[in-house]
């Protein structure tokens, strides 16, 4: 009898709570399960000769919270991915964990001059949002969430936004550590994103060795000696956060809007941990080379504590002209930012990305002609300076081919890149079809044997298809006709054991309920 009346009180007190939410707040539910089905044979990196397709599909599912008050905020979303078959039916402990929390962050407004109870009046708005988020920023080419990785894209950070007479303005920082540091002194950081085990160089699976990033956690790695018997440290180029994650940042975002044009700067500074190569184990047992981010103590000599700064800044520039129910609207961009500083290897950076696109919109129709360039190093020209560019934390497979050859976690050359693309799209609120075409060449020479600068050429296919106001069908099929120098430009072996065509399909359902959604009844009359 207690349990009831217990249970009872405890309902209503929820029932309440609802309808003071409703009330005084807005509370907002909603989730996503997505389903990735892909066929896959040379995504990424060309696939050996004699290899077959690989085949999986893959999950996200996430569980969306928002609250909203007049001053404050809240937003949380919890995510779990997996590939389907990758837990046995009943998983132990040894598992390990899938689920994580995506965001979870609270924004609190310090100004807003609608609102006459806030005395703080010297900008139209100003709020400050601290915790795990996603940062996007203009078209996402240099700081997007890559959604379309299931895993998807956050920071831990605190940004503070401010918006006055038209003007944004965004400054963001973030600092990492991967433990509480309790008994222990400095900030000393190994980067994230390390695997549990790595081969060592006889091929034998062994634990990381503590404080160290595995080379062979980049990719390809040639961890043979030398002819003098030193150690062969390669590692080919990657995607920043993939294999070294950044120890700090501090970013700055200003755009405004002047009639028809918007003008939008970035100043990007991240720092990296400082490093030096080193090597566990021995001849017998096999080496681990790697990048060792932690030293022994103030008293050793090759302290390696602290970090390195790198700076990217430039600005974007969209405008438009027309609308698309008369002649057609045309919608212009242009950007262009310059690196400096140094990279994560310490060495002196100069690098440089440019694009220009024009959109064609009429009616349900566009096209897109566009180029792009992303600065690179000639291997013909000793390396006294890094000139290769690094896209930053954005959305790769938005721009650079669906098959994500380049600036992915795959790689890219060394060279740089230049992409020619034209695209078609035909869009309605129910169905749209897109073919994207990509004309692939590197900035600067390859290798010292080859003066070809031609990668490859990329054609990717979509469709899709909205079945319900929650429900999104989505199919892909893209093909990559590479050339000889893709091989060479990825840090892959002799190019004859390679295919040079590569297939990719799709099938991909996503569900977006919204949990507190009711559908409006009519009223008889």
């Amino acid at each position: 009898m207690y349990k009831r009346k217990f249970t009872r009180v405890l309902l209503g007190t929820f029932i309440l709570c609802a309808v003071s939410i409703n009330i005084n707040a807005q509370f907002s539910l909603t989730g996503q399960l997505r389903t990735r089905t892909e066929v896959r044979h040379g995504v990424g990196n060309l696939a050996v000769v004699g290899t077959k397709s690989a085949a999986f599909t893959s999950q996200r599912t996430r569980l969306n919270f928002g609250y909203k008050w007049d001053r404050l905020t809240i937003g949380v979303a919890v995510q779990d991915v997996r590939v389907w078959g990758q837990d046995a039916s009943t998983t132990t402990n040894n598992d390990g964990a899938k689920l994580m929390i995506h965001e979870a962050w609270a924004d609190l407004v310090l100004a807003n001059k609608a609102d006459t109870t806030i005395k703080f009046k010297w900008f139209d708005q100003m709020s400050i949002k601290i915790g795990r988020q996603e940062l996007i920023y203009d078209d996402s080419r240099l700081i997007g969430n890559l959604d379309w990785l299931q895993q998807a894209r956050r920071h831990d950070m605190a940004l503070l936004k401010t918006m006055h007479q038209g003007w944004q303005v965004d400054l963001g920082y973030a600092f990492n550590q991967n433990n509480d540091n309790f008994g222990n002194a400095g900030t000393s950081y190994v980067p994230g994103n390390l695997p549990a085990y790595v081969k060592n160089s006889l091929g034998v699976l062994v634990p990381v060795p503590v404080g160290m990033i595995p080379l062979a956690a980049g990719g390809n790695v040639n961890n043979n000696s030398s002819s003098s018997g030193t150690p062969v440290f390669a590692n080919p180029p990657s995607t920043n956060a993939s294999t070294q994650d950044y120890k700090s940042f501090t970013s700055l975002y200003i755009s405004k809007k002047f009639n028809q044009t918007k003008i939008a700067g970035l100043l990007f500074a991240d720092n990296f941990g400082k490093y030096k190569k080193d090597s566990v184990g021995s001849a017998t047992v096999g080496y681990v080379y790697g990048r060792r981010f932690v030293s022994a103590g103030a008293t050793d000599p090759f302290d390696y504590t602290g970090s390195i700064h790198r700076y990217t800044y430039g600005l974007m520039i969209n405008h438009t002209i027309g609308n698309a129910s008369g002649f057609g609207k045309i919608a212009l961009q242009a950007a262009y930012y310059q690196q400096s500083g140094v990279n994560r290897d310490n060495l002196t950076l100069n690098a440089y990305h440019w694009m220009a696109q024009a959109t064609y919109q009429k009616g349900n129709f566009s096209i897109t002609p566009g180029y792009e360039m992303l600065s690179g190093n000639d291997a013909t020209t000793p390396a006294t300076e890094d000139h290769r560019f690094d896209p930053l934390y954005g959305t790769p497979h938005k721009f650079r081919g669906n098959m994500d050859y380049f600036y992915a976690g795959t790689g890219s050359p060394n060279a740089g890149l230049q992409d020619a693309y034209f695209k078609i799209k035909y869009a309605t609120n129910v169905l749209s079809l897109s073919a994207d075409f990509h004309n692939f060449f590197t900035d600067k020479q390859i290798s010292k044997t080859s003066t070809s600068k031609e990668l490859g050429r990329e054609i990717d296919l979509q469709l899709g298809y909205t079945m319900n106001k929650f429900t999104n069908i989505e199919l892909g099929y893209s093909i990559m006709k590479a050339s000889n120098s893709l091989s060479i430009a990825k840090a892959q072996a002799a190019t004859s054991t390679y295919n040079k065509e590569g297939n990719w399909f799709y099938a991909m359902l996503k569900f977006t309920p919204d949990f507190l959604y009711t559908k409006p009844v009519a009223i008889k009359q």
